[in-house]
């Protein structure tokens, strides 16, 4: 092998990293741009709109870094099968058990009438000086829990 294939091969490679690399820091600015972007909108069919896009470019990063970092965009068929398949199982076990996972609260919620999720009851807001004690009375909650301390 002559000594400027070498070179030409070895500056090949190191275009295509500065590709990806330039690629995968879009992609980053991309995803950060719309989520700070996102957490003021009020509309929420814009918002779903916009954490899907942000998925879709957190795969196409996914892609890039599987594809070119870990070396498998040059590999053979069936070595990337024997990677992509398990992962994409492992992703649909994912989403499986948080699927089922909602349906168990949202069944526990609807089915038992004694039971309700703390964060689902709704609490009132109690006004800033509401309630009066007498000048250095202590609430009652609190004067069980000293007079229990001592």
């Amino acid at each position: 092998m002559s000594h400027s294939t070498t070179h030409e091969t070895h500056g090949n490679g190191t275009s295509e990293i500065k590709k990806v690399t330039i690629i995968l820091t879009v992609l980053t600015i991309v995803e950060l741009a719309l989520g700070f972007w996102m957490i003021g909108m009020e509309h929420d069919g814009l918002r779903n709109a916009i954490k899907g896009a942000i998925v879709i470019l957190m795969l196409a990063k996914a892609f890039y870094i599987v594809g070119y970092f870990m070396h498998l965009k040059h590999e053979i068929r069936n070595m990337i099968m024997t990677i992509v398949v398990p992962l994409a199982l492992f992703v649909w076990f994912i989403i499986a058990f948080l699927y089922d996972g909602n349906s168990f609260r949202n069944l526990r919620n609807t089915y038992d009438p004694h039971y309700r999720e703390q964060s689902t009851i709704k609490v009132e807001k109690k006004e800033h000086g509401a309630a009066t004690h007498g000048a250095g009375e202590k609430p009652a909650e609190n004067k069980g829990a000293v007079e229990s301390k001592h």
